[in-house]
């Protein structure tokens, strides 16, 4: 594990992040329903676009700028997977060779998989046609020059949520089923590594489906990976940087899906965040704006929010370094403590610590050292118990 120096993380006072869903409600921005309770809070420096809708009631709880169009990224892999099923039939079976690239792009975004389809199925005509059969209003194809850049589809929040809508009460029962069984099973690690259970994933209890995008460069130092890439699909030249009103240079961030029984709420939250953003600081950032929206049916997981500083931190099934690694951390990212454990002593000069933090999204422990606190025992965290996680005795 390789790891930052503590500095001003060491020194500071603690910060225990608030859960965001009080205080007053923002103002309306101009164009979009009146905020509700829990309004939308969208973070410095970030671009979004919103758009989150309740089943049940059939009406929207948050919109924001939900028709403005941001580069797609992986959530342009819902369109193809429902073009290629396209009128199949009721009785359809997904054939073998077709589910060993369909399950993986679904769960894992995995990008070999939505290269094949583009290019065996028409690539921009994927665009055309669903746009169409959907009655997408702010769906784009990629712009001139880009057209083999699936990524670089144009998609609004209000746009993803009729794709949703779609497969939720529309679509043959089988196309339903596919596509929301696989995005009920996400995997955190992507397919290139990244973790991706940000937004939605991060901020709610299960149940939950669903399927998230990245675009552009960021340091990974996740899921046991250690250099830096980017997306298979790279950001445009600044020339084109704009190209048909989408911003193509900005890292790009998007969770979608559904929340609760019965697929009750489905979320669309797109973003778009500085250039040289780090990847924990996209994750952090879009994690609290997803937290602070009015997700009806959404269980949000019990514990506080802290920071954490250090680069690959290990998450291990127990406390201590002999134990499992479950994932690494993204740099630098918000993490929710459930509670703390006594554990294997760790020690970073000038820094010793013996206890470990609970990480219930991640269903494991990393070290108190890496936790943005002054206190080896984190203030205002219960210890683990038989009331909750496994107790661990010092070792």
């Amino acid at each position: 594990m390789r790891m930052l120096p503590r500095g001003a993380a060491a020194l500071a006072t603690l910060v225990t992040v608030a859960s965001l869903t009080g205080g007053a409600a923002a103002a309306p921005r101009p164009g979009t329903a009146a905020p509700s309770a829990q309004a939308a809070r969208i973070p410095d420096g970030v671009t979004a676009g919103i758009a989150v809708f309740d089943r049940r009631t059939g009406t929207f709880t948050e919109q924001v700028d939900e028709s403005a169009r941001f580069r797609s990224a992986s959530v342009v892999k819902l369109l193809l997977t429902l073009d290629f099923l396209w009128d199949r039939g009721p009785a359809y079976t997904v054939p073998e060779a077709d589910r060993a690239l369909l399950e993986p792009m679904l769960r894992g975004s995995d990008d070999d998989a939505a290269n094949h389809y583009w290019s065996e199925y028409g690539g921009p005509a994927i665009i055309d046609r669903m746009t169409a059969r959907l009655g997408l209003r702010d769906t784009a194809p990629p712009p001139a020059g880009y057209e083999g850049y699936w990524g670089y589809t144009a998609l609004s929040a209000r746009d993803t949520v009729a794709v949703y809508r779609y497969l939720l009460d529309k679509a043959p029962a089988p196309v339903r089923d596919f596509v929301m069984d696989n995005l009920r099973r996400s995997t955190r690690c992507a397919s290139d590594h990244f973790d991706q259970h940000f937004g939605i994933a991060g901020s709610f209890d299960r149940p939950w489906a669903v399927k998230q995008g990245w675009s552009g460069q960021y340091a990974k130092g996740t899921c046991g990976a250690s250099e830096t890439a980017a997306d298979t699909q790279p950001a445009a030249a600044p020339a084109t940087k704009a190209a048909a009103g989408v911003d193509l240079t900005r890292p790009a961030l998007h969770t979608t899906g559904t929340v609760g029984a019965d697929d009750r709420t489905i979320v669309a939250v797109l973003t778009l965040h500085p250039v040289g953003t780090s990847y924990g600081k996209a994750y952090t950032d879009l994690g609290r704006l997803t937290r602070s929206l009015n997700v009806p049916g959404g269980a949000r997981p019990a514990g506080a929010w802290f920071g954490t500083w250090g680069e690959f931190v290990n998450v291990r099934k127990g406390p201590a370094t002999a134990d499992a690694r479950v994932t690494q951390l993204p740099a630098g990212v918000e993490v929710l403590v459930g509670c703390q454990a006594r554990g294997q002593v760790v020690s970073v000069p000038p820094y010793t610590n013996e206890w470990w933090a609970y990480l219930p999204q991640y269903g494991g422990y990393i070290s108190n050292i890496y936790i943005s606190s002054p206190e080896n025992r984190v203030p205002d965290v219960p210890e683990c118990g038989s009331g909750g996680q496994r107790s661990y005795s010092a070792r």
